[in-house]
């Protein structure tokens, strides 16, 4: 594969990323049902493309990282349920925009769980993220967010911080190949769901109309095991400051769906804050891979 057409791959993958949230808020299910559905037909996806390439899973690899695999794979399962959730709660751009805090919490945990520096620098991108979380909340353009408009940006933040931990997490997994964690982390995210919706879901909040159900279908096929295929599939081609940059395809792509198809509005003041927060976050990772 060349770098070019790995490039592309990767840049498809995070496009489809991007519109999940256009998905999720057309399937009229619970949250747990949605990541659930997603890590079970992900995890078959990529068990069946495993198989296709003859490249059967190292047991040795996934006992070496058992631990960290395990509690990594639970806490994608709830990471989903918590940003699935702010969706019905606030804009897909504020959720978005609110998860991607994840690479500045990163930064303030860091010094501790890693010993690395906080230098000026991610100092600065902290300092820009936080003033970009003040804009997006609408606190400058409209004052006190409401109680549902608050619950959204709290869930989507709460949905940041297990993403810096799965992070955190997977800093301690090694000798195992891309293909191999993603597919154990779903299956966990899978296996931990599934009790969990049987305790927390009652039966009249499912549908079995075809629409959602092909929704469902979808999300779990192409936002999960298509898009992870193209992105584990080309990353290896890629120097990782371009990996870097092309990752906030995501991010993008999510805010302007929100504003241009499901005409969620935007002031001047939240679209300030999306580029304090998208650009921090993109400078304190060039930062790390420089």
């Amino acid at each position: 594969m060349t770098m070019n057409t790995a490039k592309l791959r990767m840049t498809a993958a995070m496009f489809i990323f991007g519109t999940i949230g256009l998905f999720v808020r057309w399937i009229p299910m619970p949250s747990s049902v949605i990541a659930l559905a997603r890590g079970l037909i992900g995890t078959i996806f990529l068990l069946a493309v495993i198989a296709m390439k003859k490249e059967p899973l190292s047991r040795t690899s996934i006992q070496k990282n058992f631990r960290w695999l395990l509690i990594s794979g639970i806490l994608l399962g709830f990471n989903w349920i918590l940003l699935f959730e702010s969706y019905n709660y606030t804009s897909v751009a504020v959720s978005t925009l609110c998860y991607y805090m994840a690479p500045i919490l990163i930064i303030l945990i860091s010094p501790l769980a890693l010993q690395e520096r906080l230098t000026m620098r991610k100092l600065l991108c902290v300092l820009a993220s936080l003033g970009g979380m003040v804009c997006i909340s609408g606190i400058l353009s409209e004052g006190i967010p409401s109680a549902g408009e608050l619950k959204g940006i709290l869930l989507g933040l709460a949905a940041a911080v297990l993403y810096a931990a799965i992070v955190l997490c997977n800093k301690h997994i090694h000798e195992i190949s891309a293909y191999e964690k993603t597919v154990f982390q779903l299956g966990v995210s899978a296996l931990t769901m599934l009790p969990y919706c049987l305790f927390t879901v009652a039966p009249e909040e499912l549908t079995f109309e075809v629409g959602p159900l092909m929704m469902l279908l979808l999300v779990g096929v192409v936002h999960t095991g298509i898009t992870y295929y193209l992105y584990f599939g080309s990353m290896e081609f890629i120097p990782a400051q371009s990996v870097a940059v092309i990752s906030y395809v995501d991010p993008v792509v999510a805010v302007l769906a929100s504003v241009l198809i499901l005409c969620e509005p935007m002031y001047l003041t939240e679209a300030v804050g999306a580029v304090l927060i998208l650009g921090a976050a993109a400078v304190s990772e060039l930062e790390k891979k420089e």
